[in-house]
């Protein structure tokens, strides 16, 4: 096919995307600058406020990244330092830092099919090692975990729960959003997400009118009023910028964008069936799809990434590396087990393109080079 007649398509499009929002984020930039307040001020307040309502939880704190927003919540939620906390090893390498980072050492457990930690592992694990404080599960590609399984490993075995919520927000599962079945929850705000700013950013979720008060606090320096300083904190604040264009610009087009992605996923889900990519799908319950990852099953994924690549299509791999695999972890935290399906899915996905912006010929393109790559 001659390159100048491939119909490209990019895993994601900021610059389409700006051309939607534009009007509305320049409106909020002069709101902004007009008001002459620039950090933690009351477009943060209106966004966390907005936010909660959307999200169906009571507080949401509004931070620097989704990794500060883990590393927070698990402060606040009161793990003792030093404890084990069992976690995912497939997932963005924040989830790790964040654990680490608040001082605590990670249990890598296995994940199910889905890609999102298995919960029976999980049990298996928390009644086999009693000095296991906490899970740190991830609802990963935006397909959500069972919450009220979480919620019972919690009352079972006595441990924190604190979600990371970076991939999962529209989420759902027997009625219910993610990041309200433990004590606290992150997610991230940055560009690729769902709901992603035009930089950095991240949210605490919590139920816990006193974990929000801490998370608060330590956002800013660990402050509890000005110059008084009650805790080790951060300096972790989303602006005012980020908050005004969030609110006015992104949040209100968020449910016709996860609308979009559901629509795309299930053309994918379709005509990808039986196909040497094979869908990794949700366990149960609505997906956010914030990626669309397949696992390649009949041939080299480095070699699919090429011929996707040549054909036009953008893809990308989530994640190839493990976590416990991963310099930075070595010798920081324990493992579970072999991580047999961790490892096969890491070695075997690609994400194919699955931004709202995507039009439906874009959609016809890449599974034209699907079935092209997989003949």
């Amino acid at each position: 096919m001659p390159e100048s007649s491939l119909l490209r398509v990019p895993a994601n499009d900021f610059a389409r995307q700006w051309q939607e929002i534009r009007a509305d984020a320049i409106d909020a930039i002069e709101r902004v600058g007009r008001s002459g307040w620039l950090v933690l001020g009351e477009e943060v307040d209106a966004f966390e406020r907005e936010l909660a309502a959307w999200w169906g939880a009571p507080h949401a704190i509004a931070v620097a990244s989704g990794l500060d927003a883990l590393e927070i919540a698990l402060r606040c939620a009161g793990v003792p330092s030093g404890s084990r906390v069992l976690t995912t090893p497939l997932t963005a390498f924040a989830t790790t830092l964040a654990i680490i980072r608040a001082g605590l050492a990670p249990v890598w457990c296995d994940v199910d099919d889905s890609g999102g930690l298995d919960l029976d592992r999980a049990e298996a694990a928390l009644h086999a090692d009693r000095s296991i404080r906490a899970v740190v599960p991830v609802h990963l590609y935006g397909h959500p975990l069972d919450s009220e399984a979480l919620e019972q490993l919690a009352a079972e075995h006595g441990v924190v729960v604190i979600e990371d919520c970076a991939q999962s927000v529209g989420a759902e599962r027997n009625g219910r959003p993610t990041g309200l079945a433990g004590e606290a929850a992150g997610t991230s705000l940055y560009p690729t997400k769902n709901l992603g700013a035009l930089g950095d950013g991240g949210v605490v979720l919590t139920r816990s009118r006193d974990i929000a008060e801490q998370a608060r606090c330590l956002r800013n320096y660990g402050q509890r009023g000005r110059y008084e300083h009650v805790a080790v904190g951060l300096n972790s604040r989303l602006d005012e910028l980020h908050a005004g264009i969030l609110r006015s610009a992104l949040l209100p087009r968020l449910p016709r964008w996860l609308s979009r992605r559901r629509e795309i996923a299930a053309r994918y889900t379709e005509a990808l069936g039986g196909s040497a990519l094979r869908p990794i799908v949700a366990g149960g319950g609505r997906s956010s799809h914030h990626l669309f990852p397949v696992e390649v099953t009949a041939a080299d994924p480095s070699d699919v990434l090429e011929r996707l690549a040549d054909r036009g299509v953008q893809v990308g791999r989530h994640y190839p590396v493990v976590c416990p695999d991963q310099p930075a972890a070595q010798d920081l935290g324990s493992v579970v087990g072999d991580l047999g399906v961790a490892r096969r899915i890491a070695e075997r996905e690609v994400s194919l393109p699955i931004n709202p912006q995507l039009e439906d010929a874009e959609v016809d393109a890449v599974l034209d080079a699907c079935r092209e790559v997989c003949a």
